[in-house]
């Protein structure tokens, strides 16, 4: 970040008390329109929360080469997902754009291949959620994707770069899951509450608890955590929006995690605030 981009924050954003991050573990699209003790959660979390100028959000959906900030004055709502019911896809979620942030979110980056974006939208790792956070589509969205040629460690690295927009305004939220192997997946008792693989569980409970230690070195290495953690992370893109929200983790937040509980085996949908 340079001169002329602490200018540009300045003017735009006026500063403001700490906005908490937050980490939703998303789990089904259906959880857009449906209703269950998550988003029943996600409502009563977004309830907590001070109004934000504007959401930023890193999503498991938008893996890109090189890092894309979406720049566009009305995102479409992306339907990236098949074999739904109708009504599903009949969602939409009208919610602005806001170029300045994502100027200033471009601007507070380093590295090649950082640019702005005018295609995207926002994918259902994002509209899922914010569907319940906020109903009314009235808090203007940016998405930050995740490119795919980065390490954890460069992930986590680049996450560190936005902390100075917790105390402009801005509420940065991360949208994946601990535990996501769609593969072994146990399809009939999908609306199971808390039903886990054993080896789910696990894997859950060692990274909640080197959250909780704030072991983000090993959360970063998470390809050395043990068999476990190898079948709750298949592949990176739901686990990464997490080591963005643990990036962002200041010495003096208070950790709190929401809906910690399994479905369908092999997927959690534990969840995390720092405030």
């Amino acid at each position: 970040m340079n001169l002329a981009d602490v200018y540009k924050i300045s003017k735009d954003f006026k500063t403001t008390p700490k906005m908490p991050v937050l980490f939703f573990g998303h789990g089904s699209p259906m959880n857009a329109i449906e209703e269950n003790e998550f988003v029943a959660n996600w409502r009563k979390v977004a309830a907590s929360l001070p109004k934000p100028k504007t959401i930023l959000c890193i999503s498991a959906h938008w893996i890109t080469g090189g890092t894309a900030v979406t720049a566009m004055s009305n995102p479409r709502t992306i339907h990236d997902f098949g074999g739904f019911p109708q009504a599903l896809f009949d969602v939409e979620y009208p919610a602005r754009g806001n170029s300045k942030l994502a100027e200033v979110t471009a601007g507070l980056l380093t590295g090649e291949n950082i640019h702005l974006d005018h295609q995207w939208g926002l994918d259902h790792g994002a509209w899922s959620v914010l569907k319940h956070l906020y109903p009314e589509a009235n808090i203007p969205i940016v998405q930050l994707s995740l490119d795919a040629y980065k390490s954890p460690q460069q992930h986590y690295r680049l996450a560190k770069e936005l902390a100075i927009l917790r105390r402009k305004g801005i509420l940065i939220i991360g949208s994946g899951n601990i535990v996501h192997n769609l593969h072994l997946i146990d399809w009939p008792h999908m609306n199971k509450i808390d039903h886990a693989f054993d080896w789910a569980r696990d894997a859950d409970t060692k990274i909640k608890n080197l959250i909780l230690s704030k072991d983000h070195n090993a959360l970063q290495d998470y390809a050395n955590l043990g068999t476990a953690v190898k079948l709750a992370v298949p592949t990176s893109d739901h686990y990464l929006p997490l080591l963005y929200i643990l990036a962002l983790q200041e010495d003096n937040d208070k950790l709190e995690f929401f809906n910690d509980k399994a479905v369908g085996g092999s997927l959690t949908m534990t969840s995390l605030k720092l405030s």
